[in-house]
This record gives structure tokens, sequence and C-alpha cells, in this order.
């Protein structure tokens, strides 16, 4: 492997980690889609329930790692996807870790009570809050990142073994569309209908279908993003550099 072809590798997992605990952290918040773009509720009905378009704000993140991932299948194939997906969950874990290690440090008095004229009367409860994830949400999404990163490896492979180097579009989306599908019900079922919270089965469908349907928009949506990266990375490597390095992808 040249030094280019490392340097790429270390900035595309730098990138990739970086994104996928981001939206770990920031997924505690959720948002509605209709007021955040100042439109109606759209009010879907699925499975005998209904409700608006509120996602977790981790969607803003995950759609890049998604990229990042076909990326990264695209030119170092296989076992560098696997490698990047294990250092992350491994990463993931880290950093929840000491989040709750934070949570457990006992808060200065003045400092709990600074944020008072913000509307934060207490600043301890409200870190706790927002980086206590429960062990039932972490250990679902970490699961479900898992074993989405998995089935996109075996997926974009196979897509790429039919078709060659043709259509770089179809075997990204298509391995994002497959792998996300398993994600968005995996983490539900793991996190809120085997955990505490006990969702019925109609629920858990609704919203899963809810989410995968919003993946599926995004997914088809990064497809230009998808062409400017490999375009950049084309430019990066140089085309020799850039052809050996999908040969050597394509055998896994």
């Amino acid at each position: 492997m040249s030094h280019r072809s490392q340097r790429l590798f270390v900035v595309l997992t730098g990138f990739f980690v970086a994104n996928a605990i981001l939206a770990e952290l920031i997924g505690v918040k959720i948002f509605a889609l209709e007021d955040t773009l100042g439109l109606a509720p759209f009010n879907w009905n699925l499975f005998g329930q209904s409700g608006s378009l509120s996602f977790t704000a981790g969607v803003l993140l995950w759609p890049v790692v998604f990229v990042m991932t076909d990326v990264i299948n695209e030119y170092f194939g296989p076992r560098g996807v696997r490698f990047v997906s294990w250092l992350t969950v491994g990463l993931i874990l880290y950093a929840f870790l000491f989040a709750y290690a934070a949570i457990a440090l006992a808060p200065a008095g003045w400092w709990r009570e600074a944020g008072a004229e913000q509307g934060v009367p207490d600043l301890q409860a409200a870190f706790a809050a927002i980086f206590g994830q429960g062990l039932w949400t972490i250990g679902g999404s970490v699961t479900a990142f898992l074993i989405g990163q998995l089935i996109d490896v075996a997926v974009f492979q196979r897509i790429r073994r039919l078709t060659g180097e043709r259509w770089i579009w179809l075997r990204a989306t298509g391995s994002t569309l497959v792998s996300q599908f398993f994600d968005s019900f995996i983490v539900l079922y793991i996190a809120f209908v085997i955990g505490p919270q006990r969702w019925p089965i109609d629920l858990f469908l609704a919203v899963g279908t809810v989410n995968y349907l919003y993946k599926f928009g995004a997914a088809l949506a990064l497809i230009p993003l998808l062409y400017l990266a490999r375009l950049a990375v084309r430019r990066w490597l140089g085309a020799e550099e850039t052809v050996r390095l999908q040969a050597e992808a394509a055998r896994g």
C-alpha cells in the first residue's frame, strides 16, 4: 500500500469513527422534522399507529457514515470495513464508559446552578440526562450498527461481483438499503421491545418503518456525494493507484 493510500485510509477511518461517535452522543435528542422544515404535520398512520415525523438527531450524521462505509469498501474491501467497524464499536463503548464516569463525579455546587439563568436549574441532572443513555439503548444501537455494517459489506461485494466496476451507485445504495433495513429494526427491538419500555409490536413496526423510509430517502439523496467522494479519491491517489486499490478490494 502506498503512502497516499495509507493516509487516505487513516483519514477515512478518522472521519468514520468521529461521525459514528458524534451520532451516538447527539442521538439522545429527538427532533420534529415537520417543525424543523416549517411544514404541516405529516401524521403518518401505519400498523394501527399514528404520529409525526420525529427522528433522533443522529440521523444528521449516520448517512455520512453510510457513505464512508461504501467508500472504504470500494477501495479497501471487506477487511477494511470490518476493521473500521469493530474499531468504531470499541471506541463508542469507550466513549460511553467515560461519559458514565463523568456523570458519577460529584459536581461542584456552584456549577450545578450555573445554568439557572439559561433555564437549566440543575446542570448535573441535564448532563446525566444527555450523556447517560440507557444500557438497552446503547446495546441496541451498537449491535444494530455492527450487524448492519457486516451485512453492508456482504451485499456490496455481492453486487460488485455481478456488475464489475460499473454502477457504483447500485452497489453502494443497494447495500445501504439492505443493511439499514436490519439496522432500523434491530436497534428498536433491543432498546424498546425487549428493553424496559416493552413497546407493542405494532408500535415497533410502525416506528421502524418510518425510520427506514427516512434512511431510504437519505441513501438516494446521497448518491451525488458518493460520486464526489470517488472523484476526490481518484484525484488524491492518481488513476493507477486507484485502479490497483479497487482491484485488491474486489478480491476481498
